[in-house]
């Protein structure tokens, strides 16, 4: 539907977006070796063993020792780092460049990457409870992805977003417009295709974490909805003291001497 490629949202409470950074070199270097430099079989095996498996996490299938890369419990999260091609990482990371570190600024650092693999892990258990017989891998940071766009559009509804209209027509839109399609579109393509080649049930458990997660992840006084931070009346028309005067009741203001305390 679109593709995001700017969003004009600066930072306020952190100098740098380091974990978005960080989980984006990750989910690069990941890639490299399992889609890259590994053969088809090693590739094979790197799903199988990484990704998330509803027939092996409920129990009706097993996976044989020697494909178990990770643990069972392990693969709620390792899924979210193995991509299938370039388009599929590509796609997944400009999500996350774009949206991730206004998110990130919103939490702070510890706490978006808590957020985000919360995410990963909500995408992967409501995948598996809409097919949980599935010897399908899933694999992708879809899930999570999907959690950070819900947290943004919680955040920055009204804030400009440059996106990328069907491939062709950029356009500058508020975040809400574009947001509320995508997400949208993500339900109603999880009821017309339960069962298709996209895990829809990744995409919109990720929506629905993210956007209770952000409720009381934020950092305290950071807003939802972009709306302002409201003084209160009393502390707005509160005088600030000049340090550069002296004050005595019923005396005029005078300038302080090196002597005044």
């Amino acid at each position: 539907m679109f593709i995001p490629l700017h969003d004009a949202n600066t930072l306020k409470h952190i100098k740098l977006q380091w974990v978005t950074m960080g989980l984006i070199a990750v989910n690069i270097v990941v890639w490299l070796f399992t889609g890259v430099i590994a053969t088809e079989s090693v590739a094979q095996a790197a799903f199988v063993g990484l990704g998330y498996i509803p027939a092996v996490a409920f129990h009706y299938a097993h996976l044989e020792p020697a494909l178990a890369i990770t643990p069972e419990p392990l693969t709620y999260i390792s899924y979210s780092f193995v991509h299938s091609g370039f388009w599929h990482l590509a796609s997944n990371m400009l999500f996350l460049w774009v949206f991730g570190d206004n998110v990130e600024d919103a939490m702070g650092h510890l706490r978006f990457l808590v957020f985000y693999l919360l995410c990963a892990i909500s995408g992967a258990l409501v995948h598996g409870l809409i097919g949980m017989t599935s010897q399908a891998p899933l694999i992708g940071a879809s899930g999570a992805i999907s959690g950070v766009v819900a947290a943004y559009l919680m955040l920055h509804p009204r804030v400009k977003v440059w996106v990328l209209v069907f491939m062709r027509v950029p356009l500058p839109l508020p975040a809400f417009v574009p947001l509320i399609l995508w997400t949208g579109q993500q339900f109603v393509m999880l009821a017309l295709e339960p069962d298709g080649n996209v895990s829809w049930g990744a995409h919109v458990g990720g929506i629905i974490a993210g956007a209770l997660l952000v409720l009381v992840m934020r950092r305290r006084g950071v807003p939802l909805f972009d709306s302002e931070v409201v003084t209160p009346k009393a502390v707005r028309d509160r005088p600030t003291p000049n340090p550069a005067m002296i004050t005595v009741p019923g005396q005029p203001p005078r300038p302080r001497l090196p002597w005044d305390k």
